[in-house]
């Protein structure tokens, strides 16, 4: 399939703690515990879409330093075509990732200036046209797209995280355009099955999904009306969750474009993204479709 992909690339740098809180100690020497790569939402989606068989046509912004230079590199390595990412920041987005023996993490992203940056949807029009999906990243220069692209009939997909409230300002732009909506259980006012009843009822999304961790996933159809949960794939071994939601939307996307059932793409994003988690990093340890389905067969 070919699918458009909209969102941040960054440099990320994981160092792995004794456990939260940290208490304070002037040094550490956690030995192979510090990792840096490439990845950014949109990088991370891009090249696990890569992974599974598609053609992934990657928009973002990055700077003219030397951790642009990274990018570019790192994206000629892995295959990813880089013509679409603008030079146009004062530097490239960086963030840090601390992570216990649990898996557990936290994260500090630094988006440098990329929220003042904006995209010409008439340049990406052609792009959308030839695309199977959109998959557009809750970032500042995605919201005229997401319109844009619900506007052509394009199937738009988006992933606003960390959600607390179903009228949220900064992310009203894409739950009302997006026809396949996730978010993660980690803010949520009430349980899950509550709250993704409450984002079908006001923004009629066709598939809404909330990902929670080890308890799996949630899906609601919005022509089946009824929550399907969704076990977590427990592969055994667990390095670091970082990354583990973008591994689960863009599995969901791919499978659900191939097999046209939510349920069934659900059932194999949640291997997809039990295996990717016994990698450390966001943008490594993803697998083919031909693995996650020899997988996905040994369970079902």
């Amino acid at each position: 399939m070919k699918i458009l992909v909209s969102g941040l690339v960054n440099i990320e740098t994981t160092v792995a703690v004794m456990g939260f809180p940290i208490n304070y100690y002037p040094i550490d020497f956690p030995f192979f515990g510090i990792n840096s790569n490439v990845s950014g939402v949109g990088y991370n989606i891009a090249k696990a879409l890569k992974a599974l068989g598609d053609e992934a046509k990657l928009r973002s912004f990055i700077g003219t330093d030397e951790e642009a230079d990274r990018v570019l590199s790192r994206m000629k390595k892995d295959g990813i075509d880089s013509s679409n990412i603008i030079q146009s920041l004062k530097n490239t987005p960086v963030s840090a990732v601390l992570f216990d023996p649990d898996g557990r993490r936290q994260i500090y992203c630094d988006l440098k200036d990329i929220q003042e940056q904006s995209l010409d949807v008439s340049q990406v029009e052609s792009s959308l046209k030839t695309c199977d999906a959109a998959v557009l990243c809750n970032i500042g220069f995605n919201r005229e797209l997401i319109r844009h692209a619900k506007k052509l009939g394009v199937l738009t997909a988006t992933d606003v995280h960390v959600l607390g409230d179903i009228n949220d300002e900064y992310n009203r732009d894409f739950m009302e355009n997006a026809d396949v909506l996730f978010l993660s259980d980690e803010n949520l006012p009430c349980a899950p099955e509550s709250f993704i009843r409450q984002i079908e009822n006001r923004w009629h999304n066709m598939v809404i999904v909330i990902g929670m961790g080890a308890k799996g996933a949630m899906l609601l159809e919005r022509e089946k009306g009824e929550p399907v949960t969704v076990p977590a794939y427990d592969s055994g071994r667990i390095v670091n969750t970082v990354g583990a939601g973008d591994a689960l939307f863009s599995s969901f996307v791919h499978f659900y474009l191939k097999l046209g059932s939510a349920e069934e793409a659900l059932k194999r994003a949640v291997v997809f993204a039990g295996i990717k988690i016994g990698s450390n990093g966001a943008s490594v340890g993803f697998v083919s479709e031909a693995e996650t389905e020899k997988t996905f067969a040994d369970i079902y």
